[in-house]
């Protein structure tokens, strides 16, 4: 399991450059001018967990594996997107794909980078690109309900999702995400959901790029784009775009460095994941053997047995018990053999919920 962000924005605001340092490639090409990116970039990168190394240096296994997270570049968007303005629709279906999206709002001056809408104003960019999203979950309902109306005059089902989706539509009429829509516990609208992925139901949160100068200290902008953010539940990221890519091929120690002489005490990777996982609901569970040391990705509330589906669906189906040691108590005791001497290893059976971090050894019929 690996969650999927969509990176977006309008042209010129560091999204290619983010992407870059991100997925530490160069096959988003960053250029100064509008639509660069003409095909969304993907990649599929480690996500980086200390405690997987730590626990690495316990065990000493043959091979580390950590969880994974896909980055999606996608081209930038323009005022008008949704009727087909600049590179057009088929960059909002790219977005229904992801599981959350990561807007990158442009925070910096620099005459040198050419801005779309001729000034730096990112409360109006923010507007622009959650209007687009709008618009076309807009066009997406409508769609929908003319084909709801047809079917509707034969099947009671078709005829309470077509009441939802003409509520549902009113309330986008009014400016209001479908996120915020007081309905979204009913069936009928998570159907439509399923088949239709909103874009403003989405988690959404923000990436405030910001030159050198305003990663120590929060400029006008960034402080204009929280406040925005709060007010609408949303969070901000503050990263320097820049500084990121300058990041790739240093060594953790490095870039640890590197991040502390510019007053940053994390990098926007590490924020981006972090904040990626709490939106998301998301935790991380691990296995420790001498041919592996790996880290899987769950939803919280997961019981034992679907957590060891994650692995192998034979391990669900078959699940007899599960073999839980904290990770604290795997770090303390120096392992699986000083936890069962200890006495902290748990047995637990399938009503268990996993727990962030648990070190997990599974026992299943085949």
């Amino acid at each position: 399991m690996y969650m999927k962000v969509g990176i977006v924005g309008l042209p010129n605001v560091g999204k290619s450059t983010t992407f870059n340092a991100l997925t530490k490639t160069q096959n988003a090409e960053a250029q100064n001018y509008p639509f660069c990116t003409i095909e969304p970039n993907k990649a599929i990168v480690p996500v980086p967990d200390e405690r997987v190394d730590e626990l690495a240096k316990i065990v000493n296994p043959n091979r580390i594996q950590y969880s994974t997270i896909e980055f999606v570049d996608i081209a930038g968007l323009v005022k008008g997107a949704s009727k087909g303005e600049g590179l057009g629709n088929q960059f909002l279906a790219n977005i229904r794909e992801t599981d959350i999206i990561l807007h990158m709002v442009r925070c910096f001056e620099n005459p040198n980078v050419i801005h779309v809408e001729n000034s730096v104003d990112p409360i109006r960019d923010v507007e622009i690109i959650e209007q687009e999203l709008l618009y076309a979950d807009i066009q997406t309902l409508e769609r929908r309900i003319e084909r709801l109306q047809k079917q509707a005059k034969g099947s009671k089902e078709a005829k309470a999702q077509l009441e939802l989706a003409e509520e549902l539509m009113e309330w986008l009429a009014e400016g209001n995400p479908v996120s915020t829509f007081p309905k979204k516990d009913e069936d009928a609208f998570k159907i439509l959901e399923r088949e239709l992925s909103f874009l403003t139901n989405k988690e959404i949160f923000y990436g405030a790029n910001v030159d050198e100068e305003g990663l120590a200290e929060d400029n006008e902008y960034v402080k204009a784009l929280k406040e925005y953010a709060n007010k609408n539940n949303r969070e901000v990221i503050k990263l320097c775009a820049k500084i990121e890519e300058e990041m790739v091929g240093m060594s953790d120690e490095e870039r640890k460095e590197f991040l502390e002489s510019m007053g940053a005490s994390e990098s926007g990777l590490d924020q981006i994941i972090k904040k990626a996982y709490e939106k998301l609901n998301l935790i991380s569970y691990f296995t420790a053997g001498k041919i592996e040391v790996r880290s899987w990705t769950i939803k919280k509330g997961t019981k034992a047995p679907q957590a060891a589906g994650v692995i192998h669906t034979d391990f669900e189906k078959g699940f007899i018990r599960a073999e839980v040691i904290s990770y604290e108590d795997f770090i303390k005791y120096n392992g699986e053999q000083g936890a069962k001497e200890a006495g902290v290893m748990r047995l637990e059976g399938k009503e268990y919920i996993v727990k962030d971090g648990d070190v997990m050894h599974f026992r299943f019929n085949v």
